[in-house]
């Protein structure tokens, strides 16, 4: 009782697998239908036209046309059937295809080709394909032996074969060389996309591991600096010789010393993006009124001019905006020191404007390496906006810039590796000719065999033929010699007793039988003449049907 119940226990596994396997068939099959394109159902349409052609009507390659009418439909529409078949069950229609047609005696050799190479092709273990491969030869064997001629022999044997192995073998093993081909080129594919992928992981930790070093070493140095400017200027506020306006410009400078420890804080925090960016919330196009309320703590005579409905707007945008004003006041107070500067932020039905220009400055500008309008363009560029810099007709200068109400994708600050994406990454060459190298060996090994095997017999006289115009001249009474004159040499037969299924001959008659050029593939085997002589002359002469031994 325990043996049966731990069988039991063992099959359950496979039971659930078994009734779920319908499920998944459907499941698969109908993933592949949603991925047909234009292209495969013009591929498939025009293969059914060359099988049909091929096989059906006209039927080039079918020989012989015993059906007419409605039964060349019903043959077109079975092996159409087969064909289509081929997609679920590819093994079932070859097996079907080869009974249907070497039984039939009506074609199906190019419907054979194609359903050969589709198995081969679609079934994936080689396991399954060899069994498919014994399974059709068994098949093909019977229903040759139902209609066919049945030769014997080694020329027979060697036909029986021949037809098998090139009708059959050699398309099965073609199309699995190819699945083998395509199967090994998606993994390269596959495999190098992977290794680009694993490159970009790598240098981003390298560009993340850098920025934290670079970012340490700001807060080291820069910080530092920048406490120490704090603490001083807070010391020299509460010095009692000072007076009002000093102590008033000694706390503006306390108050840019902390604003400057503020940015830098927000700048490392961009630099450890493992570390949340609070710089875009705090600096925001709402900002711009007490960054512009600093300045003129500072002494820059500068006015806020605002136009338009307020709209949400996104991080990057906003806090782009804040870096346009607070850039452009910069380079007002370096560049044109004692100048008016106006700020304008306009709400534009389809975009915000922000602009900041100066009037011409009353000395000379100080020349600059201009590093901070160059960071400004590509930090408009990533938030999706346009940036325009130049000096205006009256000797001023002006920055504007007009950026979306929205994310767009040049929102994007992550460099690519290299500048190799990963879709135009391309696999390496030089493995994919051995792809599927053991399948198209033994194509060729099939085709090396036939044809090495017809070379040799065909350096062998193997069987005596005569023609059909022979027989059909002679007639009863005819000189035995001339007639011996013209049958044919050569070895006796290898179609084994070829009197087999003749007629008793005439008493007292010598009897030669021989095999007619004249033979087709629907008489059901094959055609041997028999000519009978007494007292030197022709007294019968027959023709029947050898089905061999």
């Amino acid at each position: 009782m325990s043996v049966v119940t731990s069988v039991v226990q063992r099959l359950r596994p496979e039971a659930a697998a078994l009734k779920a396997a319908p499920r998944e068939f459907l499941r698969t099959h109908a993933e592949r239908l949603r991925t047909v394109t234009a292209w495969r159902v013009g591929r498939e349409l025009l293969a059914i036209a060359v099988l049909v052609v091929l096989d059906v009507y006209p039927g080039f390659i079918a020989g012989e046309k015993p059906f007419q009418g409605w039964s060349v439909v019903l043959v077109g529409l079975g092996y159409v059937g087969l064909y289509v078949l081929r997609l679920g069950f590819p093994a079932l229609a070859l097996l079907a295809a080869t009974w249907v047609a070497f039984t039939l005696e009506h074609g199906g050799v190019a419907t054979i080709i194609m359903l050969s190479y589709a198995a081969g092709y679609r079934i994936g273990s080689w396991q399954r394909s060899l069994v498919t491969a014994a399974l059709g030869l068994a098949v093909y064997m019977v229903a040759w032996d139902l209609s066919a001629p049945t030769l014997n022999g080694p020329l027979g044997s060697w036909i029986v074969l021949t037809v098998y192995g090139m009708v059959v073998v050699l398309p099965f093993l073609v199309g699995r060389y190819t699945a083998q081909r395509n199967a090994l080129v998606a993994a390269l594919q596959e495999r190098e996309e992977r290794v680009v992928r694993e490159r970009r992981m790598v240098s981003r930790q390298v560009r993340l591991r850098e920025r934290n070093r670079i970012a340490q070493d700001m807060h080291d140095s820069l910080g530092h600096r920048l406490s120490l400017i704090s603490v001083h200027a807070g010391a020299l506020s509460l010095d009692s010789e000072l007076g009002e306006k000093q102590r008033e410009a000694v706390q503006v400078l306390r108050s840019a010393a902390l604003t400057a420890m503020e940015e830098l804080r927000g700048v490392i925090g961009v630099l450890r993006r493992d570390e949340p960016d609070e710089e875009q919330v705090r600096r925001t196009v709402d900002a711009i009124d007490e960054l512009v309320e600093g300045a003129r703590r500072a002494g820059v005579r500068v006015s806020l001019v605002r136009g338009g409905q307020p709209c949400p707007l996104p991080a990057k945008v906003s806090h782009a905006a804040y870096r346009i004003a607070q850039e452009g006041l910069t380079n007002a107070s370096k560049h044109a020191p004692g100048a008016s500067v106006q700020v304008t932020v306009k709400y534009e039905p389809d975009a915000l404007v922000v602009e900041v220009r100066n009037n011409p400055p009353r000395v000379k500008p100080r020349d600059g390496v201009g590093f901070g309008l160059v960071g400004l363009g590509e930090r408009v560029r990533l938030a999706g906006g346009m940036l325009h810099v130049g000096e205006l007709p009256s000797g001023g200068f002006r920055i504007a810039a007009v950026l979306p109400y929205e994310d767009t994708a040049a929102a994007d600050d992550e460099p690519s590796d290299d500048g190799i994406p990963v879709e135009q990454s391309k696999p390496a060459t030089g493995i994919r000719k051995w792809a599927g190298v053991g399948s198209i060996v033994l194509a060729g090994m099939v085709v090396l065999v036939v044809v090495a095997g017809y070379v040799w017999l065909g350096s062998r006289p193997l069987t005596k033929v005569v023609p059909a115009q022979l027989y059909e001249r002679a007639s009863v009474g005819d000189d035995e010699s001339a007639l011996r004159a013209g049958f044919p040499g050569g070895s006796s037969p290898v179609l084994g007793d070829i009197t087999q299924g003749a007629d008793p001959e005439p008493a007292g008659a010598d009897c030669e039988y021989f095999v007619t050029d004249d033979q087709s593939y629907t008489s059901g085997g094959v055609k041997v003449v028999r000519f009978c002589f007494a007292d030197g002359k022709l007294v019968e002469k027959k023709i029947h049907l050898h089905h061999g031994a």
